[in-house]
């Protein structure tokens, strides 16, 4: 019995630990803490709340194209109707348009942190966080994200 219990204890950890990516055909794509890690990180330093924070992290451009997301030239005409919905553990959810994303578009990077001042984000936080600099409101910065999802918009 206690054996069983420790099994499912370890796969709801490992699930708590990954990011499921869907594209706006359907098509899905689960990223492990593993992959993010390995991907190029990016460092922003930015104001969380008032206190001053070192992120480390993947932009969200990269997690989409690790995922199948097409960007670049081929964003143009009704793919710019796509937004990605960001959804956490606790349903919580935010939106931002596929172009703002997009290197090819926009001047910032938005990540997909796993680090804060060097360690991996605390509980409450991660494993994965949403850190969008230049927001004036910090409610697009979702914790414990989950799972990304392209929508388009008709």
């Amino acid at each position: 019995m206690f054996l069983c219990a420790l099994l499912v204890l370890f796969a709801a950890t490992a699930a708590a630990q990954t990011l499921t990516v869907t594209t706006a055909d359907g098509h899905s794509t689960t990223l492990s803490a593993a992959q993010i890690a390995a991907a190029p990180h990016v460092t922003i330093t930015a104001d969380d709340h008032g206190t001053a924070a070192k992120f480390e992290g993947v932009p969200l451009a990269t997690v989409l194209s690790m995922s199948g997301v097409q960007l670049g030239d081929s964003l143009r005409g009704p793919r710019l109707t796509e937004v990605v919905l960001a959804t956490a553990a606790d349903g919580y959810k935010v939106s931002f348009a596929l172009a703002e994303l997009d290197p090819a578009f926009a001047t910032r990077e938005i990540i997909l942190a796993d680090k804060r001042d060097g360690k991996p984000l605390a509980p409450k936080e991660g494993p994965f966080r949403i850190v969008a600099p230049g927001d004036k409101r910090l409610a697009r910065w979702i914790r414990q994200v989950t799972e990304l999802k392209i929508v388009a918009v008709k």
